[in-house]
């Protein structure tokens, strides 16, 4: 080094100066690094702390049904143009939304972040404002890989105020048609069942005429619970299928099988008069034979309701869409189940289970049962 500088006619002074400058300034500058890495280290420190502290709580206290994150597509679909949804601000929107929020009350528009929310909550001139409340708390036993609701094997427990709330709310919003789901909860011995039964007949107590449509779990298939719900004097039982025979296993948690859901349907049918009603995603990859299928299983078993609607990815730890089902191919879908005897069908991107829930048809339909019945008790 010194020779090079040398050579180039540089002063000796000034080389030395230079090789000093530039051997001491990385000295300062190692010095400098080592701070700032070892702050570095100290911060990841206390981080590995509370992460490690939030886990044993978390393990003890409600540990978390982990979704396994489905593998990462190389292609993402594009959204199509006809996916549009209406932007939830209209007046009515935030009139429910704030009255949700008063009472403390979980809906499952939020929680599945349901694309129909500003066009049920708001309703419109000719139409009914329809919120679906979901009852027994935010929080599900399962971990299904197309549903973006929390999950924990110990969710909170269940609010015993919960059925004069949710009478209350609905009392508020002056509806005439009222739809109640619920999360899983395979931690409890009956499974919620009673309370269900409870928030049904206490709607019913403070409105006899209120319409009641109940979206409810599989209860593992046990048939002494599912009679508790469908016999509690609701007005429609649902169950969703979700999704075909064949993806079953990929789309739903573990617990959730597509012969148990279809005999839940079929066993209402049994003990009580109700309509019966299901739902199904298409998009997952299901062929048109498995779609078919499936309608001639649920036909089969008397359902009278079914809804199509495209699966939409909540996020990106969820099952990738497959297909983006068209306009055209759905009216194809809700024509074929209106020929095998369905006695309504609603088919449509957008369209969720619960979805206009409450539309003139159905309504209409429901009410028209209610006179007949009343007729031939007369008679």
């Amino acid at each position: 080094m010194f020779r090079s500088l040398a050579t180039l006619g540089r002063p000796t002074n000034y080389a030395s100066k230079r090789l000093f400058a530039s051997s001491s300034s990385p000295a300062v500058q190692v010095t400098k690094s080592s701070s700032r890495l070892q702050a570095l280290r100290d911060q990841l420190a206390q981080e590995d702390a509370k992460l490690d502290e939030f886990v044993a709580t978390s393990s003890q206290d409600a540990p978390i049904v982990r979704k396994k994150a489905p593998p990462r597509s190389s292609k993402v679909l594009p959204k199509p143009r006809w996916l549009k949804a209406k932007p939830a601000d209209s007046e009515n929107y935030h009139r429910l939304r704030n009255t949700v929020r008063e009472l403390g009350l979980a809906t499952v528009c939020e929680e599945a972040r349901c694309p129909n929310i500003g066009e049920c909550w708001g309703g419109g001139e000719d139409e009914t404002a329809t919120a679906t409340i979901m009852i027994m708390g935010d929080t599900c036993t399962r971990g299904c890989r197309f549903c973006s609701v929390k999950t924990s094997r110990a969710p909170p427990p269940l609010d015993p105020d919960e059925p004069e709330k949710v009478s209350e709310a609905i009392a508020k919003w002056g509806l005439d048609y009222v739809v109640l789901t619920s999360v899983d909860r395979d931690d409890l011995e009956d499974q919620g069942s009673n309370h269900f039964r409870q928030v049904v007949q206490k709607l019913k107590e403070k409105k006899p005429d209120l319409l009641v449509e109940a979206l409810t779990p599989d209860f593992q298939g046990n048939q002494e619970l599912i009679h508790a719900v469908a016999t509690s004097g609701l007005d429609v039982f649902a169950h969703n299928m979700e999704t075909v025979e064949r993806l079953t296993p990929m789309v739903r948690d573990h617990r959730a099988k597509y012969q148990q859901s279809l005999g839940v349907l079929k066993y209402v049918k049994t003990v009580s008069n109700c309509l019966t009603k299901t739902s199904l995603m298409l998009g997952l990859g299901e062929t048109e034979e498995d779609i078919m299928k499936t309608l001639q299983d649920l036909r089969a078993v008397d359902v009278d309701v079914v809804t199509f609607g495209q699966y939409l990815q909540p996020t990106k730890r969820h099952l990738p869409v497959k297909h983006y089902v068209t306009p055209e191919e759905f009216e194809s879908w809700q024509e074929k189940a209106e020929a095998m005897g369905f006695k309504y069908v609603a088919s449509g991107p957008l369209v969720r289970s619960s979805y206009k829930a409450g539309e003139f048809f159905l309504k209409n339909y429901l009410k028209e049962q209610k006179d007949l019945e009343v007729a031939v008790a007369a008679n």
